[in-house]
């Protein structure tokens, strides 16, 4: 059973990494941008020359690696899956740079039968001068481990999307090695690579990652929205509800409102919502969210 009070107590180590321009060429290009290598505001995430970072790269920056897999915790690792991501960026994100994080527990949710949610929350500092540069948010959905009784800090809430039709559609065709390449941003995970353990867990076959459909919303929502603009996208939220076969293509239907946009993703081929709850704050005015975590 799930050791509450372990993770309420939960110490993380501080969290550092020195980054290169390689990669962020490497993340942006395992999203697909250089796809057209016609489109100037593709280029400038994969190409040397006025290089700009993805937005969405800072979720894999200072990663805390798998420590749920502490036995004192009491998580059931094989029944674990990514339920929620966000992102906000106290200011855009160099394509390089050198980061220190502060993380914790954020908070525990008891969804009895249906398991537990665990939100896991970083910030990162830039070493030399001690700004703030992203705050993170991951949240875990433990399928096995709920029922436990006891809840604690503040939970991220999702917004209803509008019942009108989308304001901006934008249609990504993923390629069928999309899942080979988005490992080489250090997630090994075999589900997304090895057929044989993919049967295992319940699917046909390898399967996108996760995080790799979250980041294809940002790469949506700057072609469909931002002109490609990045430093006006300041933060990317959304809630997991199916997975991504490589090669298919996503769907992704935008709303406009007054300084954000809403959005979700789905498959048409197969009638399924692979994103849901969709939010990101566009340009300045906006509050730090309450996940950021003191230096």
């Amino acid at each position: 059973m799930l050791n509450v009070d372990a993770l309420e107590g939960w110490e993380f180590p501080l969290l550092e990494q020195r980054y290169l321009a390689d990669q962020s060429m490497l993340y942006a290009a395992t999203l697909g941008f250089g796809q057209d290598p016609m489109c100037s505001g593709q280029l400038r995430f994969v190409y040397e020359k006025d290089l700009a970072a993805v937005p969405t790269f800072a979720a894999i920056l200072c990663h805390p690696g798998r420590w749920t897999a502490a036995p004192e915790l009491g998580v059931t690792l094989n029944k674990v899956v990514h339920g929620e991501q966000r992102v906000f960026l106290h200011q855009p994100l160099a394509p390089e740079g050198d980061l220190v994080a502060r993380a914790r527990v954020q908070a525990v949710q008891d969804k009895g039968q249906k398991g537990a949610l665990i939100h896991a929350a970083r910030t990162m500092y830039d070493r030399a001068t001690g700004a703030a540069v992203a705050s993170i948010l991951h949240s875990s959905f433990c399928r096995a481990d709920g029922g436990f009784g006891r809840e604690f800090g503040i939970a991220p809430v999702a917004e209803p999307l509008p019942g009108r039709a989308p304001d901006v559609v934008v249609d990504i065709e993923t390629r069928p090695e999309a899942a080979v390449l988005y490992r080489l941003n250090n997630d090994r995970n075999p589900l997304h690579i090895e057929p044989a353990y993919a049967a295992k867990a319940g699917f046909d076959r390898p399967i996108l990652h996760g995080l790799c459909t979250w980041g294809l919303a940002a790469r949506a929502v700057l072609q469909g929205v931002l002109d490609y603009d990045q430093t006006r996208l300041r933060s990317v939220e959304a809630r997991f509800s199916r997975p991504v076969v490589p090669g298919e293509t996503v769907r992704f239907e935008i709303w406009r409102e007054d300084g954000l946009c809403r959005f979700r993703a789905r498959v048409e081929a197969r009638d399924v919502t692979v994103l849901d709850a969709g939010r990101c704050l566009l340009g300045e005015g906006h509050d730090a969210p309450d996940y950021m975590v003191p230096a």
